[in-house]
């Protein structure tokens, strides 16, 4: 047990919890994060608070923000700017087909003046950027690197919102992207429309994942199209729902369609429960 806060580097941006150690950040309070390239300004979305889990194995907050800091954090901002518009810039003149997603700059000893920029971009095919590179690196004076990004990464890096209506999970808490098949939305009866099975990056949406488990052990459920007994009279399945142990059956008589529960449909369910059996 120990005491875990949350902060976000940009606002709806993704969070990372760390341990506040002797300190007590509030809500918009701006911290410093310990990164591989040094502490990091970031902004509070979640004061401390005690947590049932283990945080021995969470990172500490390297301190409260100061006014050093915080200008620091400025001139960052307005460097990562300035280098976003300028690789937009050379992409169009090179004739590039490639798409800034992201920049980040990192600043270098002041004596040594070894800042360096990388800008993470998206294309359809492998770009020979090396001419981009040079420009770059002499509008920008500092050291360029240029990083292509999957559909997937850059849907992480940029942020949305999904069909849900709430922020992307490869944004907000999903650290790696576990494989998704086509075979998981077929074991859950979803209609294999590309537009509704898709997200943000155009892939397959990753919370297919989620219930699928639910699914592929849901071996008593009866299949679509079965015909089973229900308490107003002989229905086939139109669909199955394991998450609240139902299913949608259409009425033989009337065609009329209901939801009811698993246990009154399943006769070896029923058996099990010591109801009638049909």
């Amino acid at each position: 047990m120990g005491m875990l806060c949350a902060v976000s580097f940009n606002r709806y941006g993704r969070l990372y919890y760390l341990d506040p150690g002797e300190l007590r950040p509030q809500v918009g309070d701006r911290v410093l994060v310990p990164t591989d390239d040094g502490p990091e300004v970031a902004e509070c979305v979640w004061a401390a608070q005690w947590v049932s889990e283990d945080t021995d194995s969470f990172p500490k907050l390297a301190g409260l923000a100061q006014d050093e800091d915080l200008r620091r954090d400025e001139v960052l901002r307005r460097r990562k700017a300035e280098a976003k518009v300028a690789a937009k810039r050379l992409i169009r003149e090179h004739g590039l087909p490639m798409k800034v997603v992201a920049v980040d700059h990192v600043l270098g000893a002041p004596e040594t003046g070894s800042d360096r920029t990388t800008v993470y971009f998206t294309a359809p095919h492998r770009v020979d950027f090396r001419s981009l590179v040079r420009d770059l690196g002499a509008t920008l004076r500092c050291r360029v690197e240029l990083r292509q990004l999957s559909a997937r990464d850059s849907a992480r890096v940029q942020g949305g919102i999904g069909s849900c209506g709430r922020d992307l999970c490869c944004a907000t808490f999903l650290n790696d992207f576990e494989p998704v098949t086509i075979r998981m939305a077929k074991d859950q009866d979803l209609p294999l429309n590309p537009l509704r099975i898709s997200g943000a990056c155009g892939r397959l949406m990753c919370c297919l994942k989620y219930e699928h488990p639910l699914y592929v052990g849901s071996s008593t459920y009866p299949t679509s199209g079965q015909r089973v007994s229900t308490s107003e009279g002989e229905a086939r399945v139109v669909s199955r729902h394991p998450p609240s142990e139902t299913v949608t059956v259409r009425q033989l008589s009337d065609g009329a369609t209901k939801r009811c529960a698993l246990s009154e449909v399943c006769g070896s369910r029923r058996a099990y429960e010591g109801g009638p059996t049909p």
